[in-house]
């Protein structure tokens, strides 16, 4: 790993962001073919939170927030801090201070693929933040890392510039060059699910909607009586 911190990353325009984020983190994973989530293991610190924003990425050691410290630097408004570590770690390594700092610069949120604390804080000052583990263990800063190199959490390749949503239902990175279809791919969805609530509240099925019925008996599905046995 080179010890670097790159400066001057390209960012998406915040409109178009604001835009797919308004979208939800579930449609968007599915109008984009079902790529870009980054697991079931992040969650928010506080339900409710809803963001979206531009990546800035940090790499860690475990234990050691040091880089988090010198990311900061480099963050804009509209900026989403997104941070992994070199290997697994729990520790607390993000809270109420560096979201302090983080909010002056304008920053929307945090995604820490490790742990987080000061919860009750963070969700007093309304910033959110969706992490792997809640933990008081505290860190260091004494190790260097890396801040704007593409990093992988949850199998999937974050980027320095990409767009990064989320809310309740997780997190999920949209590469910069996929943000337009992104947002076509999302409105169709949105149309789609429309119109089957829609049906579904007039009492039409699933089972027939999505042609389901017909799929049964070859999938060796039956149907019996019940005999009261």
């Amino acid at each position: 790993m080179r010890n670097v911190v790159v400066t001057g990353i390209p960012r998406a325009d915040l409109a178009r962001i604001d835009t797919l984020a308004a979208y939800g983190v579930a449609t968007v994973h599915e109008a984009l073919g079902r790529t870009g989530y980054l697991g079931p293991g992040l969650r928010p610190a506080w339900p409710g939170a809803r963001t979206g924003g531009n990546a800035v990425t940090v790499l860690c050691w475990p234990g050691d927030n040091l880089m988090i410290h010198v990311a900061v630097e480099q963050c804009r408004e509209g900026d989403l801090l997104v941070v992994t570590t070199t290997s697994p770690s729990t520790d607390g390594m993000f809270g109420e201070l560096l979201a302090t700092a983080l909010r002056r610069r304008g920053v929307r949120g945090a995604v820490i693929d490790a742990g987080v604390r000061d919860v009750a804080e963070l969700r007093e000052m309304g910033f959110p933040a969706w992490s792997a583990a809640v933990s008081a263990q505290g860190t260091v800063k004494a190790t260097p890392g890396a801040v704007n190199v593409p990093i992988t959490i949850g199998g999937q390749l974050v980027r320095p510039g990409d767009t990064i949503l989320a809310d309740d239902d997780g997190v999920l990175v949209c590469p910069r060059a996929d943000l337009e279809r992104g947002i076509a791919a999302s409105a169709a969805r949105t149309e789609k699910e429309a119109a089957a609530r829609a049906a579904f509240l007039a009492g039409e099925l699933g089972l027939d909607r999505y042609g389901l019925r017909e799929r049964l008996p070859g999938l060796g599905v039956t149907y019996e009586e019940y005999d009261g046995g």
